[in-house]
């Protein structure tokens, strides 16, 4: 690597190309998109064929961040179709979506940890920065390289960012509600250390997190079991008691909305019970636009009666995930990754959230030919339509009603 890589950087590299775009469109088209499923929306998102009727939610798979991110990533190879493009992580959370960009020859590095695989990486080599963006020190080792960066970032997780430097900047701990191993999270964490990485921040994941907290923010409590207890959830040299002092709410895009404000609320009230007003606190709405409006739209499809309900997504999916909770109290409801996982009129494999594995159920009373059944299906926002279109085949033709028939009625 010359001398001058490591002095300027480059700058990002703008693949948006009219002439590659369209190219890129048609190939994403061809991958991802599915007539059935816009003729179920323009209708209503119903389709009833005899004793079978499948419902889609509203808003549902991918959201316009997504369908930036992997636009950028076909169309790198397409301004690049010679050099090495490396990517930090995956582009999103769904498998398929990233297996199409390995078979591009689009190469997967460490997101956990920077390991040697950065340092072999040079001037000419392509790196693509996710969805959820990168810690700092990822983009500063890449920079350092004097690789063509792409950036994919979305930009609500960007709004985050600001938000928390902000804080760090006026002297306030980011209080962070999300996944402190979750790719985004740690990225947002970053920037909450401020320009000069003095900034503070802690994570938090549940409202007995947050109680927690509370109780500490209170009536102050043991350092040591406080730092024990979010061990890789805070910044170095965190201190409960210094560092408790101001706080900012902000949050991984994609978590649970009514959970975010939840924390918001038990954060302020605290804080009041503390100083005897809310002045040391502050917050910012920071979920998802997408995130809400696939939320917004569940919550209105499980007023509708239905059987089952089938969530499609990648099973690492924060997004995804939250749908299923937000269905499993009200009625059967099933994580896939896609249409293989409806097995047979008998067995469904999903994803159990609460023992984090893959498993069977029997659902052969639900799949009996001769009753009739009405399945609802939703996706989050990574999912793409042909793997939502795949499912729903799958259902009409455990029933005996051929593709065919799906495109025809």
């Amino acid at each position: 690597m010359s001398e001058a890589a490591n002095q300027i950087k480059k700058p990002r590299v703008n693949v948006r190309r009219p002439d590659v775009m369209e190219r890129v469109s048609a190939e994403v088209a061809v991958h991802f998109h599915s007539s059935i499923v816009e003729k179920l929306r323009d209708r209503g998102g119903k389709m009833t064929i005899a004793n079978t009727t499948v419902l889609l939610a509203e808003q549902f798979g991918f959201c316009y961040g997504v369908e930036r991110a992997i636009d950028l990533a076909y169309a790198s190879r397409r301004v690049f179709p010679e050099n090495r493009i490396f990517l930090i992580g995956e582009i999103i959370h769904n498998p398929d979506v990233n297996r199409h960009l390995r078979e591009m020859g689009i190469v997967s590095l460490p997101w956990q940890e920077l390991d040697a695989s950065y340092d072999d990486l040079t001037e000419d080599d392509v790196i693509i920065v996710p969805a959820f963006g990168a810690p700092t020190h990822f983009m500063d080792k890449v920079e350092s390289r004097g690789c063509y960066v792409v950036d994919t970032t979305c930009g609500d997780v960007m709004k985050v960012w600001r938000r928390v430097r902000g804080y760090a900047k006026d002297g306030i701990t980011s209080i962070i509600h999300g996944k402190s191993n979750h790719e985004e999270t740690r990225a947002t964490a970053s920037r909450a250390l401020g320009e000069n990485g003095d900034g503070h921040f802690l994570v938090v994941l549940s409202l007995s997190d947050v109680d927690y907290v509370c109780e500490f923010l209170r009536n102050g409590g043991d350092k040591v079991a406080f730092l024990m207890r979010f061990q890789g959830a805070h910044s170095h040299g965190f201190d409960p008691d210094l560092h408790l002092s101001k706080i900012g709410v902000a949050n991984q895009t994609t978590m649970l909305k009514s959970e975010t404000e939840e924390i918001q609320h038990r954060l302020r009230k605290a804080i009041t019970a503390r100083d005897g007003n809310d002045g040391a606190f502050q917050m910012f709405d920071t979920i998802c636009g997408a995130t809400q409006e696939r939320q917004d739209a569940l919550f209105e499809m499980l007023r509708k009666p239905m059987d089952l309900l089938l969530v499609v997504g990648g099973y690492n999916s924060s997004n995804t995930a939250h749908l299923v909770e937000i269905a499993e109290p009200e009625l059967p409801t099933f994580f896939i990754r896609g249409a293989s996982c409806i097995r047979s009129l008998e067995e469904i494999v999903h994803y159990d959230l609460h023992h984090h594995e893959e498993k069977t159920s029997d659902y052969s009373r639900l799949f009996s030919p001769e009753r009739p059944v009405t399945v609802g299906i939703t996706a989050g926002a990574s999912c793409p339509n042909n793997l939502i279109e795949e499912t729903l085949v799958k259902i009409f033709e455990l029933r005996g009603i051929p593709r065919d028939a799906l495109a025809t009625d």
